[in-house]
């Protein structure tokens, strides 16, 4: 069972995707990404299925090959603000607004998304693992977040975000019960099960 390469045939269609929605810091990061017809790459599939390995390759072919992508971020005070479903919406929607080309429909993976200008949407669950174009936008969401971590980590060794790139790991939580929180934590998320020991 392959990929799709679109929902609606004959239209400028982008798929967009984030990642780090789950983490405990760190900012979700978003990517929207329009293919062209002939696209394809042996190891395009949802970024969750292949190894870290694996996406570091695919990311550079599809960079190389798409007809537009971009990347965006929302960061931890955002998150805090609006929660996080809205922050992933939002980050969705800078990354569709930066593409160099306007996309005639946008197809995203999950099941909730806010209305962008006038362009109509359509959301697929499970989408990264169906259509090729929320597949890529789910490999550049992933490697680009990840790569942020991995530069946080320089400055804060001591959470292992090399490692669990802010997710909840035993690790992670440790660390924050030991070193108490950073500036990239989320404040609005249940950072510890005992929550209210924590000093703030």
């Amino acid at each position: 069972m392959g990929l799709k390469k679109y929902y609606l045939k004959n239209k400028i269609e982008v798929g967009t995707d984030e990642a780090g929605r789950g983490c405990l810091a760190g900012p979700v990061v978003a990517a929207a990404v329009i293919l062209p017809n002939n696209f394809k790459h042996p190891l395009l599939n949802d970024s969750k299925q292949l190894t870290e390995k694996q996406r570091n390759l695919v990311r550079p072919f599809i960079e190389e090959n798409a007809l537009a992508f971009k990347v965006s971020y929302v960061f931890e005070d955002t998150i805090d603000k609006i929660n996080i479903l809205q922050a992933s919406i939002l980050a969705m929607h800078k990354a569709i607004e930066k593409l160099q080309i306007t996309p005639e429909h946008i197809i995203v993976d999950g099941n909730k998304f806010n209305a962008y200008k006038n362009i109509p949407h359509t959301t697929i669950v499970k989408g990264d693992a169906k259509f090729m174009s929320i597949a890529a936008a789910s490999i550049l969401a992933k490697t680009y977040r990840d790569e942020f971590m991995q530069k946080l980590d320089e400055e804060f060794p001591q959470y292992f975000w090399k490692k669990n790139k802010g997710y909840p790991t035993k690790q992670h939580r440790n660390a924050i019960r030991e070193f108490g929180i950073t500036n990239y934590h989320r404040k609005s998320f249940k950072l510890l099960p005992q929550q209210l020991k924590l000093e703030l």
